[in-house]
């Protein structure tokens, strides 16, 4: 699952593979700004079929918050 979002992270926000950890925060460690995060949603929205509860996105802090909740929810 931490590949398959690390991937969408890369190509969908243009960030740099060696940043993208279980550990990395969002907003603070990779620049992550909130269209962003909408975008990234969206994504994972299709790529996992999950739905996100729009009060659990502002849970995720680090990578490793989203690739839990995608555990987690993924069909």
């Amino acid at each position: 699952m931490f590949e398959r979002l690390k991937k969408i992270l890369v190509d969908e926000l243009s960030l740099n593979p060696d940043d993208v950890t279980l550990s990395a925060e969002l907003t603070n460690d990779l620049g992550v700004n909130s269209l962003e995060l909408a975008d990234l949603v969206l994504v994972c929205e299709d790529e996992f079929g999950v739905e996100f509860n729009e009060d659990d996105i502002h849970k995720f802090i680090t990578v490793g918050d989203v690739v839990e909740y995608l555990e987690e929810n993924a069909q």
